[in-house]
């Protein structure tokens, strides 16, 4: 390993993870299902239907006004495209030289990425999102799960996975710990995957800002943030070399006009951005007084997100169900439950009531 893994490896990890660190083959069950809560609990009784916390989607989204008519009845031109690099950019930090790659949503480079390289060995840290494993499977690699970015680099496989800050429990790992990994990986002729979906409530820990350095990969998430999610937006940050690769792959007119429209204009809103998260931690602190006073002990998170431990998980998630409130369960850490946060006031009453 490099120095700068060396040193941060030499610090003891804290806590121990139970349960599989990746999911098994098979289809995955996302948060926001309410076709499948509807179809397990029947239709709500409250007059304001499903309370959905089982995303960490930002239930305020940004306001949008009516696009101009040509957006939508024209193709997407270079100059739309252009615009919104520039916005993300600015918003994410990128440093000159990255590139940045835009999608129809992180989930599409999701799928994407493993079939750019031969098939090998890749190591994820888990527990985590699980379509990670999903497409490295699907596109020929063998995927082991592994609970460290220390045990990552200790294996031999060329090409890695974090997601960062980690969704469910919101680890976060140090900036020079990452790129030192990712040099460490273009060393073995592979690549490192920093999947920053929820990095937006906390930039002071985001990688994108040495997008630069070769063997890195850094994803980034619009509709989490900004509460846009069928908007369906996400980044690429890479070398200029390895985006130009993934850009042929996405082929032209990836990105709608809509898409490429809204993002220019949410991610162009500075204010928006500092004011929104200052709100989401101010709400995340709130979320977590309600979770305590329900018994229910926060271990983890973001501030889009809490993630809860406790014997009683399950009877909770149906409790709250059975109310017309859909946290996240999970099925491989049955004693788990991931809490949205609620938007308006009567919401955070609703889920208060539900709880007590």
């Amino acid at each position: 390993m490099s120095d700068d893994l060396d040193i941060i490896c030499a610090v003891p990890a804290r806590g121990t993870i139970h349960g599989p660190l990746i999911p098994s083959d098979g289809p995955i069950r996302h948060g926001g299902d309410m076709a499948w809560a509807e179809r397990t609990f029947g239709v709500p009784g409250h007059v304001r239907g499903w309370l959905d916390l089982s995303t960490g989607i930002n239930p305020v989204p940004y306001p949008l006004e009516v696009p101009p008519g040509d957006v939508l009845a024209r193709l997407p031109g270079a100059a739309d495209m252009a615009a919104l690099e520039s916005a993300a950019r600015g918003a994410y930090g990128v440093p000159d030289g990255a590139a940045i790659v835009a999608a129809p949503g992180t989930q599409a480079l999701i799928q994407i990425l493993p079939t750019l390289f031969p098939a090998g060995d890749v190591t994820i840290m888990g527990p985590t999102y699980g379509e990670h494993a999903m497409a490295w499977r699907a596109a020929g690699h063998a995927v082991h799960g592994v609970a460290s970015i220390c045990a990552q680099a200790a294996l031999p496989p060329p090409y890695g996975v974090v997601v960062h800050p980690n969704n469910p429990d919101g680890r976060v790992q140090t900036v020079e710990g990452l790129t030192a990994f990712a040099e460490e990986m273009h060393e073995r002729g592979g690549v490192l995957v920093v999947d920053e979906a929820f990095a937006d409530v906390s930039p002071e820990v985001s990688v994108t800002s040495h997008a630069d350095t070769p063997g890195l990969v850094v994803l980034r998430s619009f509709g989490k943030f900004f509460g846009l999610a069928g908007v369906r937006l996400g980044f690429a940050v890479t070398t200029p070399d390895f985006a130009a690769k993934l850009s042929a792959r996405l082929g032209p007119w990836a990105v709608s006009g809509l898409a490429l429209w809204a993002g220019a204009r949410a991610l162009g809103d500075g204010r928006w951005i500092e004011d929104t998260r200052l709100r989401l931690c101010r709400d995340a602190v709130r979320l977590d007084g309600l979770l305590d006073k329900a018994g229910l002990a926060v271990v983890g998170g973001t501030d889009l997100f809490r993630l809860v431990q406790s014997p009683d998980a399950r009877q909770v998630f149906e409790k709250l169900a059975r109310a017309g409130i859909l946290a996240r369960s999970f099925d491989d850490h049955p004693n788990w439950l991931r809490f949205g946060l609620p938007g308006a006031e009567e919401d955070w009453a609703r889920l208060e009531e539900a709880l007590s």
